[in-house]
């Protein structure tokens, strides 16, 4: 009595295809659980007399596939739920899940099947089991399988990545890649008894960090043909629910707001999780985007140098990036190489592909280069109100400082952004570089972002652009007539240059006049006398803000 999507033909490609080894990465909520919990349904014997669950479905029209369903042992695990904040307690968590698992198959333990070592052996496997017991333990159970049924067994791991990530986060990434590696040579490399074996997550993690061993793995992204309409939902099949639920007329808000994924060649892709949700609801809401899950997303742009968030400024605009991407993440490079934010970003389907540039292998660039845009509606708002959460500490007096500064008041304006900067800098900085200059840079920028979200209904806001003889850092231009431009310059104090901060900001107003910023301005027909010029100097986070006067510079 429900409206079913049906999916049930990803069982034929992959089946078809024939890898020993399948890993596909699609973003968070695609379906990729459901898809293996379908997939464990058809093939196992454990389900060889439900074969009605499978009738009246595209699968089900071919004899071929009616005569396959139930016919394999399969071992299914899902590491979606190991989330843990230290390396051992990961361990712990995976070790309960293959414990899990064993236990599911206790009948093995009957009769002569298994030797007496090898029962000893099936019952080592604990929750605080050895490493090295626990690296062999889906082996050993595909090889205790594989006799008890005579047959090859089928292997499906469901969110392999989850412990890769939160390894990453929490400072364990290094002893985990070891297990996992060590985990995965043999269960998908080592095995004579695995017949296929498919994996699923949301990244593709870089061949030297786990898969090194796996010269039979075939890995397919974001950017891949195979499987393109297996995961999320098609245009024609978002329409058709919509059709089913009497709300045709929402058809352009909800492409407007949830289309834009792409796989492949296959274009016009939504996301299920916010489909299933507007249809629930019929409002339309950042469903997808407004999760949890983007903690690290949001880390890795809070924390970035310049390029990454000025980049992220095009963006929030709705331009594009023209990137090199590589689809191996490596997590030990995401620190201090934007491009593998970009590469995460656009796996995880915060990003699009709009165009792609051949790998040239006679370029400098040793990666393809994909033009990259904000997939939707749904996940600029979601970036919109992740840029309004850094400053949510001291909401009152960032939005104080906004205000201050439309109004011209330097007074405000100097107290509200000193409680600002003792509050949200730590925020933005790394703590990598003592010297302040890093962490200066970081939250100046972010500091535009915020700008960007509060103020673009009435101002284009634009920095680091070039204007005159160099570049400005901030250039707010209105965007009705009568209002006032705003150029700011940011300045970190310089004891072997200055006395007082006071002449930080004097370095910094001089500077905006000398390399005349107020050019591009004057271009668009803005006079002088609607240019207000702002200079912050910092020290640590102690900030003073000075305006240019004609007649006085402070």
């Amino acid at each position: 009595g429900f409206f079913y999507i049906d999916k049930t033909l990803f069982i034929r490609e992959w089946w078809e295809r024939g890898d020993a080894v399948t890993l596909i990465t699609r973003p968070r909520r695609f379906g990729k659980t459901l898809n293996m919990s379908m997939t464990e349904q058809f093939f196992s014997l454990r389900y060889k007399e439900q074969k009605d669950i499978f009738e009246g479905l595209a699968i089900w029209e071919e004899e071929k596939y009616r005569r396959l369903q139930g016919t394999y042992p399969v071992i299914a695990l899902s590491f979606a739920n190991v989330k843990e904040r230290d390396y051992r307690n990961a361990v712990l968590r995976i070790g309960q899940i293959l414990t899990d698992t064993y236990r599911r198959n206790d009948f093995l333990l009957q009769g002569d099947l298994l030797t007496e070592e090898e029962k000893k052996e099936y019952g080592r496997v604990s929750m605080d089991m050895p490493e090295v017991v626990a690296t062999m333990a889906i082996h050993r159970l595909a090889e205790y399988l594989s006799r008890y049924y005579g047959k090859k067994v089928i292997i499906l791991l469901d969110e392999y990545d989850t412990p890769l990530q939160e390894a990453y986060v929490g400072g364990y990434w290094e002893e985990l890649t070891f297990f996992m590696r060590s985990l995965f040579n043999a269960s998908f490399k080592t095995n004579p008894y695995l017949e296929r074996a498919l994996m699923t997550g949301i990244t593709r993690i870089s061949r030297e960090s786990i898969f090194s061993d796996l010269n039979n793995l075939k890995v397919v992204t974001a950017t891949s043909d195979e499987y393109g309409n297996s995961f999320g939902f098609t245009e024609e099949e978002v329409f058709a629910s919509l059709e089913e639920y009497g709300m045709e007329e929402k058809k352009a808000d909800v492409k407007k707001w949830y289309d834009g994924f792409n796989f492949g060649r296959c274009m016009d892709i939504y996301n299920p999780w916010s489909i299933l949700n507007f249809l629930d609801t019929g409002k339309l809401a950042p469903y997808w985007a407004n999760t949890s899950a983007n903690g690290l997303v949001g880390k890795l742009i809070r924390e970035g140098g310049r390029a990454v968030k000025e980049a992220f400024e095009k963006l929030l605009m709705g331009d594009s990036l023209f990137v090199p991407i590589d689809e191996q993440i490596v997590y030990s490079q995401l620190d201090y190489n934007e491009y593998a934010i970009w590469s995460l970003l656009l796996a995880g389907g915060y990003l699009k592909v709009q165009g792609y540039e051949e790998y040239d292998p006679q370029a400098a660039v040793t990666a393809p280069r994909y033009k990259l845009a904000l997939t939707n509606l749904e996940v600029t708002l979601m970036f919109k109100n992740m840029v309004r959460g850094w400053f949510s500490g001291n909401a009152s007096d960032y939005n104080d400082f906004v205000k201050a500064l439309l109004a011209g008041d330097l007074d405000s304006m100097n107290g509200y952004m000193n409680r600002v900067a003792q509050t949200a800098f730590s925020y933005f900085d790394t703590g990598k570089q003592p010297d302040g200059k890093s962490g200066t840079e970081r939250f100046y920028h972010g500091f535009v972002l915020g700008l960007m979200v509060e103020l673009e209904d009435q101002y284009i806001i634009t920095s680091n652009r070039e204007s005159g003889y160099g570049r400005y850092d901030i250039m707010l231009e209105p965007k009705k007539p009568g209002m006032d431009a705003i150029l700011i310059e940011f300045k970190v104090f310089q004891p072997k240059m200055e006395k007082t901060l006071e002449d930080t900001v004097k370095t910094a107003l001089n500077q905006i006049e000398e390399r005349q910023y107020e050019a591009a301005l004057r271009g668009k027909g803005v006079l002088p006398e609607q240019v207000r010029k702002y200079g912050f100097g910092f020290r640590g986070k102690e900030v003073l803000i000075g305006e240019y006067r004609r007649q006085c510079p402070i």
